[in-house]
């Protein structure tokens, strides 16, 4: 069917500068039948450079009993002409929000619409926009333009995600398009950093010139242009239909037309995700063996350089399904890992990407929005027919996944070796919030060296390409502004993780990255009690909600929001971000976090086998032991710290004693105090007779 477009049916002449594409559904081989509803637009004078629907045609009535359920955003996005209507018509109305179905659409722009739940009364509408920075790199021009955007139509700071983009807070309605604009005009984008569609594409942050390294980001950024939208709904609405644009690279438009296997929908605007997108958000994440600072488990698509002996690049392993949203009290919903999918080489990658999403497309649920992230069709299919079913978009079989060796978390902190004469300075920022003295600093260093910058997946910066002569003036600004070496920031701090949560994000039942300060300095006091060393951390990870946006499913202690001031505990999670945490406890007040923290760590000190990790040592004990500490647990024993008074025995003595002491549920160090105490107290008595 087809919309006819004229004088005669509109009453308005049609701009000869808007293309409007034929409106079309998924084809009928999809496991969704869409309705024929096919809107009608126009354009009127006073409005040339946006599109308006006047008018929805409804032909013969089909038949609705075959017709599956379909979730609300699957009709908005229907409905919606490629993500313009009815966005583009809320965006010229003098209200400071906008609608339902425009609150939606919007997040494909890369925004999110926000009240601030801090204010009482009536509501204060604003709006969180969301870079794309595949790799998160951040020309000089765009990190400025950025700042300046902070100042002027934000809340006057900037935030770094979890996922290498920018987040700017607190610009209105009326503002959006200005910001907007400026942003791609200093060759950013927002377009998809949000939505039902492929986010911004991880890969490590340093700027090494290693070929590993630069293929992992060179790949990761041709997959961020092959599944970047192509209707250009995203320009029509902030530039009036100019796209600027850098050239793609010749082979990610071939992989992008190539439907020799049916993956493309024909003569569509969109011919990857054609009118409905993706059934939910799909992120990707790309890194080389041992480097696991994009935490690669927890994507949809985890993709991993493989090289030969000569560090030459000859293809890629591919896991997949992971995520880590879930819902409370639905068990149905869960945190899951990425599994091997298998290898492919490196001229197949974006074919191999492009029939995992269509896969997922054609397959995943679009009923219920909790169950449409792809982990959960290979979770109810298994891993062999998703394999299957992918292989026969792809056009081949997949090999074998490669041995690789063991993960490690790298922050990439400090001053490093680029390896092409340059220097690259990773620097802490507490939460990713950019804000005060250390924003003034940043924007001074990084404008006067005319520095471009990297984002990490920890939250974190990177400036780039430092000559030597720089470095001495360069650490002299950074340490007067508070930006330390990463020497000199508690190492609790280092590896933490909070989501933004309250006063903005609708989902937030509680704090987050407003209570982790806090939560941080009380655990280095519970540290400090129970007699851990300075220098020894583990991951601590704090979400609002059990959506999961700071990862907290992978930490070795994930705080998870469950009610006003109370939160789940997540144990088991490792360093190296490989293993899955399990929630060990439900309503747990902020207020009474020692009570659980204060047995687990003192444990942890004296029952952990050698360099074990915190996460490992509570997987090992299991959830039933640890509950019975706590439950027993009468406050640590301060008398070994007291007096300072150090045991010596040889190895068969002290397990003859760490035995003697697990029978009478001690420590081996509180059995021999014991001991010594009695043989004093006998030799006391026996010279007072």
């Amino acid at each position: 069917m087809t919309t006819s477009f004229g004088h005669a049916h509109t009453g308005f002449a049609i701009d000869p500068k808007i293309h409007i594409p034929r409106f079309r559904g998924l084809r009928p081989s999809h496991s969704l039948l869409l309705s024929n509803r096919v809107p009608v637009f126009s354009s009127s004078p006073s409005s040339s450079n946006s599109f308006i629907v006047r008018a929805v045609s409804t032909p013969v009535k089909p038949d609705t009993s075959k017709e599956p359920k379909r979730s609300k955003v699957e009709i908005f996005k229907e409905q919606s002409n490629f993500i313009r209507y009815p966005l583009n018509e809320e965006l010229l109305t003098d209200a400071p929000n906008i609608n339902e179905p425009a609150t939606q659409l919007i997040k494909f722009h890369g925004s999110y619409q926000q009240t601030n739940r801090d204010e009482r009364g009536s509501k204060s509408y604003s709006f969180m926009l969301r870079t794309k920075n595949p790799c998160g790199k951040v020309s000089n021009n765009l990190y400025l333009a950025m700042d300046d955007l902070a100042d002027e139509f934000g809340i006057g700071t900037l935030r770094l995600t979890t996922r290498q983009t920018f987040q700017l807070h607190g610009v209105v309605k009326k503002d959006l398009k200005t910001v907007m604009s400026t942003i791609i005009n200093c060759m950013g984008s927002t377009l998809g950093a949000c939505g039902d569609l492929n986010r911004n594409v991880l890969a490590p942050a340093a700027p090494l010139a290693t070929k590993d390294y630069l293929f992992a980001q060179e790949t990761a950024e041709n997959i961020a242009a092959l599944l970047t939208p192509q209707s250009g709904f995203y320009y029509d609405m902030w530039m009036d239909g100019e796209r600027i644009m850098s050239a793609e690279p010749p082979e990610v438009v071939k992989a992008r037309n190539d439907n020799s296997h049916g993956t493309n929908f024909p003569d569509s605007p969109e011919p990857i995700y054609g009118t409905q997108f993706l059934p939910r958000k799909f992120k990707v994440a790309v890194t080389v063996p041992t480097d696991n600072s994009v935490d690669i488990l927890t994507n949809d698509i985890g993709i991993v350089v493989v090289s030969d002996d000569n560090g030459e690049p000859q293809g890629f392993n591919i896991y997949v399904g992971g995520g880590m949203g879930r819902t409370h009290r639905v068990e149905t919903t869960f945190a899951r890992l990425a599994e091997p999918l298998g290898y492919v080489p490196k001229e197949d990658i974006l074919y191999a990407v492009k029939a995992i999403v269509v896969t997922q497309r054609e397959n995943g649920r679009r009923d219920d929005r909790k169950y449409s992230r792809m982990k959960y069709l290979i979770s109810s299919w298994g891993i062999e027919k998703f394999r299957t079913v992918v292989e026969q978009y792809y056009g081949k079989k997949f090999e074998p996944f490669r041995e690789l060796p063991e993960w490690e978390f790298k922050s990439y902190l400090g001053w490093h070796e680029q390896g092409d004469g340059g220097l690259y300075c990773g620097l802490h920022v507490d939460n990713g919030r950019v804000k005060g003295t250390m924003k003034k600093t940043l924007r001074e260093i990084i404008e006067k060296y005319n520095l471009n910058v990297r984002i990490t997946p920890n939250q974190n910066i990177v400036l780039c390409d430092i000559r030597r002569a720089w470095r001495r003036p360069i650490t002299t600004a950074l340490a007067q502004s508070g930006l330390l070496h990463p020497r000199y920031v508690d190492p609790l701090n280092l590896t933490a993780m909070a989501c933004p949560a309250l006063p903005l994000c609708p989902l937030a039942i509680t704090e987050a990255e407003r209570g982790i300060p806090d939560l941080l300095k009380r655990v280095r006091a519970v540290f400090e009690t129970v007699g851990l060393k300075y220098n020894e951390s583990i991951v601590i990870r704090v979400t609002g909600c059990p959506n999961g946006c700071a990862r907290p499913y992978m930490a070795e202690l994930g705080l998870v929001g469950d009610g006003p001031n109370s939160y789940q505990i997540w144990l088991g999670g490792t360093p190296n971000q490989t293993s899955l945490a399990k929630c060990f406890m439900n309503k747990v007040k902020i207020q009474e976090l020692e009570k659980v923290l204060e047995p687990l760590f003192y444990y942890w000190k004296r029952k952990r086998q050698s360099k074990e990790s915190f996460g490992a040592f509570t997987n090992r004990l299991g959830f039933e032991t640890l509950q019975e500490m706590v439950d027993k647990w009468e406050g640590p024993d301060l008398s070994s710290h007291r007096f300072n008074l150090k045991l010596f025995a040889d190895k068969e003595t002290y397990e003859a004693m760490d035995d003697l002491a697990r029978l009478q549920e001690k420590t081996a160090h509180q059995l021999a105090m014991e001991v010594i105490r009695n043989f004093v107290s006998s030799q006391q008595n026996g010279k007072s007779e």
